[in-house]
């Protein structure tokens, strides 16, 4: 599901060590620009790749941050980069449900939702305003642009504004959403239920399993994912040096 997720924020630079993402995405989000150690590794193995990974992000003035998600990184990965003094951070929530199972149970819409499979200025506009403090938005575009899996960008408007947006990409039989920004003044008004019912019509037609990544730390969207019918199947988190 990872690979899946970094196919869907692609970095703009990979560099792979024995399997294992080195991945940079200047002026994206962070977690488009850390390691993805999966497959198998004995603890020298690992080691030497750590070592490698770190002169890496050293060498790009980077700090290097690693995508701890078992099973699909190393036994033992996890307690040698907390030996290495890695602090622990941005716990994570893996996500699944059945695209009939959101729309037999998705209440009546509130705003209108429109889909559209390129991003545009206003789609653009709100999620840079509501989730892109700090990133670089020629950057972020750029990153969009890398997409090669079909995507829907939804957009719900209130009167003739766009007040929440969000994003889906198809990829080997599951779809997954991202970038899911509603505006502080639209919010409790249904808006991302809205969005998620239509990326559920969007994704019945292509591959009725959808999943999504949300943080621990956001009970609002914990709660709302929940009520949409996502259950948790993994959690997982990051390692991020000095």
């Amino acid at each position: 599901m990872h690979e899946r997720a970094a196919r869907a924020l692609p970095a703009q630079h990979v560099e792979d060590v024995g399997g294992w993402s080195l991945r940079r995405a200047p002026g994206c989000a962070w977690w488009a620009g850390t390691v993805q150690p999966h497959g198998h590794a004995g603890p020298d193995e690992m080691l030497r790749r750590i070592v490698e990974a770190e002169r890496y992000y050293a060498g790009h003035n980077m700090i290097a941050r690693f995508e701890i998600s078992p099973p699909a990184c190393p036994d033992g990965l996890d307690t040698l980069l907390a030996e290495r003094g890695y602090r622990r951070e941005s716990l994570m929530s893996l996500q699944v449900a059945l695209a009939t199972d959101i729309l037999e149970q998705a209440p009546a819409g509130a705003l209108r939702v429109r889909l559209d499979d390129r991003p545009n200025d206003a789609w653009f506009e709100i999620w840079h305003t509501v989730l892109g403090h700090g990133r670089d938005r020629r950057a972020e575009w750029d990153m969009l642009d890398r997409i090669r899996q079909p995507s829907a960008y939804a957009s719900a408007t209130l009167g003739d504004d766009v007040v929440a947006v969000g994003r889906a990409v198809a990829d080997t039989g599951w779809v997954g959403l991202f970038g899911m920004a509603t505006l502080p003044e639209a919010r409790g008004k249904g808006a991302a239920r809205d969005l998620i019912t239509a990326f559920a019509g969007w994704a019945a037609s292509r591959a009725d399993r959808m999943y999504l990544q949300v943080e621990r730390a956001n009970p609002p969207a914990l709660r709302l994912y929940e009520r949409a019918g996502f259950t948790e199947i993994a959690g997982y988190h990051y390692r991020a040096g000095e």
